[in-house]
């Protein structure tokens, strides 16, 4: 069964919680501890803090990059303006380890990158569609800031259906000849606010989607350690299965306050 398929199904049938994408192209996650590598997360919103402070929990070096120097400066502080329960001590723990630093210049987070993630905002237009001005941006700037070597480039914001093939364009366009162009992988996430931390480290699925699959499982060894499943597929279906899931619940929740209104 296609995994698109398999997701409306297990949304179907499952909470809000919901655990198995059963029949899918699945693997389980590997048990042991995860090879360290160097990780950019380019924006340190609510998505970037939380996955930069928990994959330097698992040993890995990142660098959080953002353009607001106020915010770079309170987290270098350890001032936190995302309230979620427990981020605030894995902060604490990844900077006093050296494994977490904060910073406003690509030049300083890019270059020495094996993995950059892009999770800055892609808010709505007021025609209800993405704006991806600050993800291209941010791919821009990426591109110039590569030192030649080919590192993969993780698209974290939620973003349409084919975002993967548009950044493929910019990142190839802007990559300076000689280069090693890197390779787009899309890896949705699924957090709720408020349990954000809890949900990275007891996931339901971590899904990851790629041209190549070597590609898909290199992202995926990332998460190494964590239980769950972990689903390999094709980049334009990764992108698919997040809009499903926000999809359904936006239904769901329509359903409910239509059905607060008639009780009313």
């Amino acid at each position: 069964m296609h995994p698109c398929k398999e997701e409306v199904k297990r949304l179907e049938s499952a909470t809000l919680r919901s655990t198995s994408v059963a029949a899918a192209p699945v693997e389980t996650a590997q048990a042991q501890a995860p090879v360290s590598r160097h990780i950019a997360v380019v924006g340190c919103g609510h998505v970037g803090l939380v996955m930069a402070a928990r994959f330097a929990h698992l040993g890995h070096h990142v660098v959080g990059l953002d353009r607001d120097d106020a915010l770079v400066a309170e987290l270098r502080r350890g001032v936190l303006r995302v309230q979620e329960a427990g981020l605030p001590e894995l902060v604490a723990e990844g900077v006093a380890a050296g494994r977490l630093d904060f910073t406003t210049e690509y030049s300083q987070a890019i270059p020495e990158a094996e993995f950059i993630f892009l999770a800055v905002d892609t808010p709505q237009t007021l025609g209800g569609a993405s704006d991806l001005r600050n993800l291209r941006a941010a791919a821009s700037s990426v591109a110039t800031s590569l030192n030649g070597q080919g590192p993969i480039v993780v698209n974290k914001s939620t973003a349409p259906i084919g975002t993967g093939d548009m950044l493929e364009t910019i990142l190839w366009r802007e990559v300076h000849d000689g280069h090693e162009p890197p390779t787009i992988v899309s890896n949705p996430e699924f957090l709720q606010q408020g349990t954000a931390v809890r949900d990275f480290f007891k996931p339901d699925r971590i899904v990851v989607g790629a041209a190549d699959q070597a590609d898909a499982r290199a992202v995926a060894d990332l998460y190494a350690g964590l239980p769950g499943e972990v689903m390999l597929t094709t980049r334009r279906t990764a992108e698919m299965i997040k809009y499903v899931a926000n999809t359904f619940l936006a239904t769901r929740i329509s359903f409910i306050n239509e059905v607060a209104q008639l009780c009313e």
